[in-house]
């Protein structure tokens, strides 16, 4: 155990802390670029099992089909989460480029939910970037750094990533984990901004736990999970009503879905390939809402809502969502943040709603009040 495993940190190591535990790995046994994560989930097995006492850590995309980022590092220091004592400076930032501009993202939100009243789909969740540009390459951990400090609850993570770019952010979501024969999932769907005034915080929460397009948007998603999960349980329990859950920048409607597995040696790789993506980051059905993301984002998502974690030997393991993150390469950086849009989605909401989800980024470079 270590004290604090950030503290040796490197932009070619892979990290990834839960509100208890954090992972440091450093150098290779053996990596992987290509394959989804249920055609990986037996040769990752195998390659654990040969490897002895031995730990995955790493990224899979969006894009299931797309490249990989997963590795058994040579060296592996565990401890509890660290607790950084301030921010730290991550240089200074000179350019700001929105993509698409907000005007485009009114207008595919608007195209999106004209879709949805058609009967197209249900659901999809359209995202836009915020690229960066820093005066000098950006220090990828003293972001990482500021994350973890600022967010004490989320799923924090940095991963490198095959074009040499570094994958790094603090998720509010649990995509899935599975600790022995239990298994928990944690999905979040439906959000507000938080408000630093205590009273009108409270009143933003209260909104949102009235809302009927929140609620119907979460109980989709959780619907989801729960079909996901169910021929991997022989029983699961899922809660008929959202809980409010609290990040520093926003509020969102969780649902703690747990069960108990038919096989306690299924991995938590496997489990998470039955869930990903889930409707809180691409929509319903699941194909229209992917037509309908490739012909709205004008831009390639790549890690931005994929998925971030770990498996070990025995199976166990967690992966989050890879929300609230950003790739950075250099000098510059790529904020990703997304909504669900639905029948009677508001496009200034939507696009107010990713403007706060970028703050858990753009806060840890010291830019609370951009975006």
């Amino acid at each position: 155990m270590t004290a604090d495993p950030l503290a040796a940190y490197r932009p070619t190591d892979v990290f990834f802390a839960d509100s208890e535990r954090a992972i440091l790995g450093s150098g290779a046994v053996r990596t992987w670029t290509t394959g989804s994560p249920d055609a990986l989930a037996d040769e990752v097995a195998q390659a654990l099992a040969e490897a002895g006492p031995a730990i995955a850590l790493g990224a899979f995309p969006f894009d299931t089909g797309a490249a990989a980022a997963l590795t058994i590092p040579e060296t592996v220091r565990t401890g509890t989460r660290p607790r950084p004592s301030g921010p730290v400076d991550t240089g200074e930032v000179i350019h700001f480029n929105p993509v698409p501009e907000p005007e485009k993202h009114l207008a595919a939100v608007a195209d999106l939910t004209a879709r949805i009243e058609d009967g197209r789909l249900d659901k999809a969740v359209l995202a836009r970037v915020l690229d960066l540009e820093c005066r000098e390459p950006v220090d990828v951990g003293a972001v990482l750094r500021n994350l973890v400090a600022g967010n004490p609850a989320a799923y924090s993570f940095a991963v490198p990533l095959p074009h040499h770019a570094v994958l790094a952010g603090a998720s509010p979501e649990l995509l899935v984990s599975k600790s022995g024969g239990e298994v928990r999932s944690h999905p979040l769907a439906g959000s507000a901004r938080r408000s630093p005034d205590p009273v009108r915080d409270k009143e933003n929460a209260a909104r949102l736990a009235a809302s009927a397009k929140n609620r119907a948007e979460h109980a989709l998603v959780v619907e989801a999970v729960a079909d996901g999960l169910r021929p991997f349980c022989r029983e699961l329990t899922v809660p008929a009503e959202p809980e409010l859950v609290a990040t520093p920048t926003m509020w969102h409607l969780g649902t703690q879905v747990r069960g108990t597995l038919h096989d306690r040696e299924v991995s938590s790789l496997r489990l998470a390939a039955a869930l990903h993506p889930t409707p809180a980051v691409c929509g319903t059905p699941s194909v229209a809402a992917r037509e309908a993301i490739g012909d709205l984002e004008p831009f390639d998502r790549g890690f931005y809502a994929g998925m971030a974690g770990w498996v070990d030997a025995t199976g166990d393991g967690a992966w989050a969502v890879a929300i609230r993150c950003a790739e950075v390469a250099g000098q510059a950086m790529r904020l990703y943040a997304g909504g669900g849009i639905v029948a009677g989605s508001d496009p200034a909401a939507e696009l107010d709603e990713t403007s706060a989800k970028f703050q858990t980024l753009l806060r840890a470079m010291g830019l609370e009040m951009a975006g």
